[in-house]
C-alpha cells in the first residue's frame, strides 16, 4: 500500500494537469439532477436507464451506466423531512470532498473516487457473471467511505452533531464503521459486501497511516528514535557523494532541480528521511 501511494503521488506530481477541480460540485450537481427528473419520471424510465446493470454494459453496449451509477441518489425523497436529510447529505460529502480534494489535490483525490468506483464496479460484474444477479450499485458507500479518510487525515476535527453536541471527527467515524458493519451483517447477498468493497480504496490509501498508528512500536523502533542524530550523520555521510544535498522520499524532488522548494527531515520515520514541504504531513511513516 506504501509503494502504491508513492507512485501515485509521483504520477500526480508528474501530472499536474491531471483531475478535476472540484469533483464533488459535478457529483452532487448530477445527484440533484438525476433526483429532480427521476421525481417527475413517473415510470422509473431514467432511473432503469442509468443505474448500474452488468446485463445492459455488457450485452446491450450501455456503457454510460459505469459512470452514471454514482449519480444516483441514494433514496427518491417525497416528504419534505427526507428532502432536509438529502440536502444536508449532499452538503456533508461535499466538505468531506472538497477537504480532500485541497490536502490530496484534484489529481489523487479523482484517483480515490476513481478507484472506489472501479471496484464496485468489478465487485457487480464479477457477482453477474458467477450468479446471474445484478446488484443495486449506487455512490452511497463510496461516498461514505471518503468520511474515513477525511477522519483518518483530520481526526480532531470537531463537527457539530444536530447542530448542536460537538463531535471529534474520530469517533463519528467508529459509528460509520459500526453502519458498515451493521450493513454487511443484515443484509443479504450479494449487497451485504458492498460496504466492504466500498472501502477497499480507503484501505489502498490510508492503510498505511491506520496500520502505523495501531502497530505497537518496538524495542528496536525506540531505539531507532533515540538515535535520530546517530542516523543523521550518517544520513549526511550518505549524502555528501551525490549531486544534491536534499532529496523527498515521495516525490523524487531535489534542492538542486528546485532550489526554492523547502525541504524537512521527519522525525516519526524509522531512520533520517527527507521530504518537501508538499508531503512532509502526508506521507506514509517509514518503518523497520
Amino acid at each position: 500500500m506504501k509503494s502504491i501511494m508513492r507512485h501515485v503521488d509521483r504520477f500526480c506530481l508528474t501530472h499536474p494537469r491531471f483531475g478535476i477541480r472540484n469533483l464533488m460540485i459535478y457529483i452532487i450537481s448530477g445527484n440533484v439532477l438525476v433526483w429532480l427528473f427521476g421525481m417527475m419520471d413517473t415510470t422509473g424510465m431514467l432511473v432503469n436507464l442509468l443505474s448500474f446493470n452488468a446485463e445492459a454494459i455488457f450485452t446491450k453496449g450501455q456503457i454510460w451506466r459505469l459512470v452514471t451509477f454514482v449519480l444516483m441518489p441514494p433514496a427518491f425523497a417525497s416528504t419534505i423531512r427526507d428532502v432536509i436529510f438529502f440536502a444536508l447529505a449532499l452538503y456533508f460529502y461535499y466538505w468531506i470532498g472538497s477537504t480532500l480534494e485541497r490536502q490530496w489535490g484534484s489529481g489523487k483525490f479523482l484517483i480515490y473516487y476513481l478507484s472506489g468506483m472501479l471496484f464496485n464496479i468489478i465487485y457487480g460484474t464479477l457477482v453477474w457473471l458467477i450468479t446471474g444477479l445484478d446488484p443495486q450499485i449506487d455512490a452511497t458507500y463510496i461516498n461514505l467511505s471518503m468520511f474515513f479518510a477525511f477522519a483518518t487525515l483530520f481526526p480532531d476535527t470537531i463537527v457539530l452533531l444536530f447542530f448542536i453536541i460537538p463531535v471529534k471527527v474520530k469517533w463519528l467515524a467508529y459509528v460509520d464503521a459500526a453502519f458498515f458493519a451493521l450493513a454487511v451483517i443484515i443484509n443479504k447477498f450479494p449487497v451485504n459486501l458492498l460496504p466492504i468493497v466500498a472501502v477497499l480504496n480507503y484501505f489502498m490509501f490510508c492503510g498505511g497511516w491506520l496500520f502505523d498508528k495501531f502497530r505497537p512500536a518496538s524495542i528496536q523502533q525506540r531505539q531507532k528514535t533515540i538515535n535520530f542524530k546517530n542516523a543523521a550523520r550518517k544520513y549526511a555521510r550518505e549524502q555528501a557523494s551525490k549531486p544534491y544535498n536534499r532529496k523527498c522520499e515521495v516525490c523524487g524532488r531535489t534542492d538542486r532541480d528546485y532550489p526554492n522548494l523547502e525541504f524537512r527531515f521527519c522525525s516519526k520515520c524509522a531512520g533520517y528521511h527527507c521530504f518537501c514541504i508538499d508531503h512532509i504531513n502526508s506521507h506514509v511513516h517509514f518503518k523497520e
